[in-house]
């Protein structure tokens, strides 16, 4: 339960978040649970995105969340491989990585976690490493020969993980894991995020996209949906093209363990916060 007044809530909340009164509601539910996040899209590359997460994770820590955040890296690895003339091909939405990739992969991501973990702690909020290089929680094998070093996680290592949030600290976690020879081996994000909320059991899975969340076919979001929908969604043409991955992931993920997942718009203001700590929310809540 927590134990923080009124008072202290109106001196950690920021004037454009969620109220006091909305915030102490929800408050009670997340205390003893794990929150685990994933950030994607622009958050990755717009600077004003990305600070804007860092003050919802510092708020959500101030406020006695455990949070867990998962971060990938398209972009930076792509704008990487251009500056240095190297092609790369996708086949299903995954980069085929060779020997020569997942250096440089595993260079952009690794120096994308200490960046993260450097902002939080001159934050005032304690975070940790988790690379391959660094604490690795995640054990892969190979997702498929023709995509090369892109794995798929088949242990997540949830003992470290929790002694460092039970240390006051945030698990800063790139999309990278260890095969058992100790190969570095590529991630998909949403895969990494999915697997530590599934073993975590964690209370809520948030994905963090450059969409609303999930639209109707007359674009209006859906504020909440369940598996028996998207189905019908997906036979109807509603959901299509790369959204149907994401969500057959997040009603994986919702299947197992996780009470739910929620896509929300990582390019609005405090959308973390909203998400958590509000009766509208800031995305589409997805339930089994």
């Amino acid at each position: 339960m927590s134990t923080l007044k009124e008072e202290d809530l109106i001196n950690i909340l920021p004037e454009d978040g969620p109220t006091v009164e909305e915030t102490i509601k929800y408050l009670e539910k997340y205390t003893e649970d794990f929150i685990v996040i994933k950030m994607g899209g622009s958050v990755l590359s717009n600077k004003n995105l990305f600070d804007n997460l860092i003050q919802d994770i510092v708020i959500l820590k101030k406020l006695g969340l455990s949070i867990f955040l998962i971060h990938g890296g398209g972009s930076k690895i792509s704008k990487k491989l251009d500056d240095l003339n190297i092609k790369s091909d996708f086949i299903n939405g995954l980069r085929v990585t060779d020997d020569k990739i997942i250096d440089i992969v595993e260079d952009v991501l690794v120096q994308f976690n200490k960046e993260i973990v450097n902002t939080l702690k001159n934050k005032s909020c304690g975070a940790k490493e988790i690379t391959s290089k660094e604490n690795n929680v995640i054990v892969v094998k190979p997702e498929n020969k023709s995509l090369g070093f892109v794995g798929k996680p088949t242990k997540i290592n949830t003992d470290i993980l929790i002694k460092i949030v039970k240390g006051n600290e945030v698990p800063i976690i790139a999309s990278l894991g260890l095969d058992q020879n100790d190969q570095t081996f590529n991630i998909n994000a949403d895969s990494v995020a999915g697997a530590i909320a599934k073993e975590l059991k964690a209370r809520r899975l948030l994905i963090l996209s450059d969409v609303e969340g999930v639209l109707s076919k007359d674009k209006k979001l859906i504020s909440e949906i369940n598996s028996d929908q998207t189905t019908k969604m997906i036979t109807d043409g509603a959901i299509s093209g790369g959204m149907i991955p994401k969500i057959n992931n997040c009603l994986d993920v919702a299947k197992n363990g996780v009470k739910a997942v929620c896509i929300i718009d990582g390019r609005k203001n405090h959308s973390v916060l909203f998400e958590l700590l509000s009766d509208k929310g800031s995305g589409t809540l997805i339930r089994e």
